[in-house]
């Protein structure tokens, strides 16, 4: 030991340097790890996913699908291109949603469709068939409830032309409820126009409007 005084303190410099090298591998590796989490980048990606939802008998309740799918760590939330729901119900109408851009929040109780949006409810015998066009929409699947607080303009057939700001749509109950600005501009069924007297399309408008299949209305 005392032939070789030097050794023992470039031993311990050595040291010294692994340990501070080990050290900072470490604390970089745990900040890329942090700074992955907090950017928004997604984790995974699909391409034509197709999401199937059925009832407890086995019947198919909806159908989600979007051509692309991504999903993102940081908020856990699932984005889509140009999605499109399709909502099936026993003894009654079907109602499809589509949009160009969604999304599906982290719990998946909510999906969010955004940009040139159109529903569409499949018409009946009693009822013709129902277009809404927004730009915004927010979906329940398992109530079956939509809303949006965007203008709104809905086309029922057969020649109704109904336009409000701010919707609440109920697929279970089939009612529609618009809430502000609602003006309504419909035309005479053909037969009914040529027994009376040529008249101008009626026009009505109000603060709230509610659309549904009760009778009398």
């Amino acid at each position: 030991m005392l032939k070789h005084p030097i050794l023992l303190p470039i031993a311990l410099m050595l040291f010294l340097a692994l340990l501070t090298f080990w050290i900072n591998q470490t604390v970089q590796e745990q900040g890329l790890s942090i700074s992955r989490l907090n950017r928004h980048d997604p984790d995974y990606m699909l391409h034509n996913f197709v999401s199937t939802r059925t009832n407890a008998t086995g019947n198919t309740k909806y159908v989600l699908a979007a051509i692309e799918m991504r999903h993102f760590p940081d908020n856990d939330y699932t984005e889509l291109k140009r999605p499109r729901f399709t909502q099936f119900g026993l003894d009654k109408p079907y109602t499809q949603i589509y949009g160009q851009r969604g999304k599906i929040s982290a719990n998946g109780k909510l999906v969010e469709f955004n940009k040139q949006v159109k529903v569409i409810r499949q018409g009946t015998v009693e009822k013709g068939e129902m277009q809404l066009h927004t730009e915004q929409l927010t979906m329940e699947p398992d109530t079956e409830v939509a809303y949006t607080d965007l203008p709104v303009k809905i086309y029922q057939k057969p020649a109704t032309v109904i336009t409000g700001t701010g919707l609440r749509f109920d697929n279970k109950a089939q009612t529609t409820q618009l809430f502000n600005r609602v003006h309504v501009h419909y035309e005479r069924a053909p037969d009914a126009a040529k027994a009376a007297t040529p008249a101008k399309p009626a026009e009505k408008t109000g603060n709230r409007k509610e659309i549904g299949n009760r009778k009398g209305r």
